[in-house]
Order: C-alpha cells, then structure tokens, then sequence
C-alpha cells in the first residue's frame, strides 16, 4: 500500500517540479490533460476491459460497494442543493469526489498487499468504467450549452472515445473475440501512459495554486472528502454487515470503500473546465486521508 501512494505521490510531485521550473507552463498543461482523456485513457480502458469477466459485475462485495458510491453521491447531491447551490456540473463532479474510488494504482496495491488478492478491485473497476463514467460524462455534456437539447447532448456523449473504448471493451469480453497483437500492442502502449499522465497534469495544476484557500468552497470540498474517507466505508460496513455477508467479504468491502478519489475525476473536470478546484483538492485531501483510514479498518476487521 505504501508502495502505491509513494509511487502516486512521487508522479505528482515530477508534475509540479515540471511547472515550478517551467518546462510547462500556463494553459500548456490541458494539451497533456487532453492527451490522456482523448488518446490514452481510452486505450487503457480497452485493454483493461477486452481481458476482463464481465460476470463479475455482480459479485455481493462490488453490489455493496457501488450501493454505498451511490448512496454517499445521494448525499453529496442533497447538502449541495441545499446547501453549496452548486450548479449541475460542480454538483455531478463533487457527488463523483465522494463516491468514485481509485480502483487502479491505489486500489490494485492495497488490493495485494491488504486485501490479499488483486482481482477484489476489478469487478469495481469495470463497474467505474462502464456504469459510472459514461453517465458522469452524459451530465457534463449536457452542461455545455447546447441549445438542441440533451438528447443532443447526450448523443455527444455518447461519441466521446472514453465511453466507446469502454463499451467495446467490454464487448470484446462478452463475445470472448480475439484482438490481432498487432492491433493491441500499440493500444496497451497508450493506454500505460494514461495513469503518469493524469497525474502528471494533476501535479502541474497544483503549481501557483494554494490548497483549500477561502472562497474557493472548501465546504464542499470537507463533505466530498469526509464522505470518500469517512462515510463511504461506514455504509459499505453497515450494508455488508446487515447483509449477512462473511466477515472477510465486509472487510474487502468496507476497505475498497476507503479508497480516496480517483484522479480520473480531475481528468474529466479539467477536460470540460468545471469544477476544477473542487476535485483537484479532494483528490489531494482523499489521497492522504485514506491512508490511515484503511490502516485502522485494516485492524479492526483484517483479523476477522
């Protein structure tokens, strides 16, 4: 697990050294954010997805760990509507801070080292991928403007190369058909990239920028945060255990609950420019927060 956020923060910080000594500098850094939402976070997801069991999607700990995802995004949604007064975009992509986990770098080493098995994040990746992501990304195109109404809208989304790459990702799966190497080598070197790139653009954004200044809307940022960190496990803990679920089964769940906010999330945010502070700081605060986190579910229930 250590291993893991060393490994995270260590890009960042590559990130920021790169602004801090201007070898990017200004708006140079969206061209890299570009890169990886429009080129190589798709080939990732293809290559992640084409592999995968499909069937997995409805394992018991992945049904109460998207339960839980939802139930905390509820949450975030109703304090900001009575709350924040967020609009629709800002509301989707904190709602999202809350309840969209780092099933990837973070999650595949704790995974290994906690959990005992890296197949425990996968069914929650492929979830992330083909449930959440693509219905996050309809409401922010949604958002733009468009005079010619959702539908219109939503069939731009439906065109954006992170949702086709999920989708024949998980085609592919289903109908076991076969990629040539010579197709996916060039897809599974892109898609490597994907990861040090987000986190690259993410260390740059933190250049120039100082964490949870005032007027920035740092209560919505707490909520976000407590809800990732501190609420999101409680209710996966709460559902697994009324569920009668084996006592190893909740212990996977509510520690794949702890998990901080993906930085997938800072992609889509900076791709569309909404709520840009909003993620990057929960992203930050989530990442160091679950930490201990998921140290002390790890002795209360990894006993068990």
């Amino acid at each position: 697990m250590l291993q893991g956020f060393a490994l995270i923060l260590g890009i960042i910080g590559a990130g920021y050294l790169a602004a801090r000594f201007r070898v990017v500098e200004g708006e140079q850094r969206r061209v890299l954010n570009n890169v990886a939402f429009y080129v190589a976070t798709p080939a990732l997801l293809f290559t992640v997805l084409h592999d995968s069991d499909p069937s997995i999607i409805v394992s018991p700990v992945i049904l109460i760990t998207s339960s839980a995802a939802l139930i905390v995004a509820g949450v975030f949604i109703l304090v900001s509507r009575l709350g924040f007064r967020r609009d629709l975009a800002e509301t989707t992509l904190g709602a999202t801070c809350a309840g969209y986990v780092n099933s990837n770098n973070l999650g595949l080493p704790v995974a290994v080292y906690i959990l005992g098995d890296a197949a425990y994040v996968a069914p929650l990746l492929l979830v992330q991928l083909v449930v959440f992501a693509p219905a996050v990304l309809a409401i922010l195109e949604t958002t733009r403007g468009n005079q010619r109404g959702a539908l219109v809208a939503l069939g731009r989304a439906a065109s954006n190369p992170v949702i086709i790459a999920s989708v024949a990702g998980l085609l592919f799966a289903l109908f076991s058909l076969p990629v040539p190497a010579l197709v996916l080598g060039p897809i599974d070197m892109l898609g490597s990239a994907a990861i040090p790139m987000v986190l690259l653009s993410f260390g740059m954004s933190l250049r120039g920028q100082r964490m949870l200044q005032a007027g920035t809307g740092r209560a919505a940022v707490f909520t976000a945060s407590g809800l990732k960190v501190l609420a999101m496990p409680l209710v996966a803990w709460l559902l697994a255990t009324a569920f009668g679920m084996p006592a190893h089964e909740v212990f996977v769940a509510t520690t794949i609950a702890a998990l901080p906010t993906a930085q997938n999330v800072y992609n889509y945010a900076a791709t569309y420019r909404r709520g840009e502070t909003l993620v990057r700081d929960t992203v930050f605060l989530t990442t160091f927060a679950s930490l201990p986190v998921i140290a002390l579910i790890a002795w209360l229930l990894g006993g068990s």
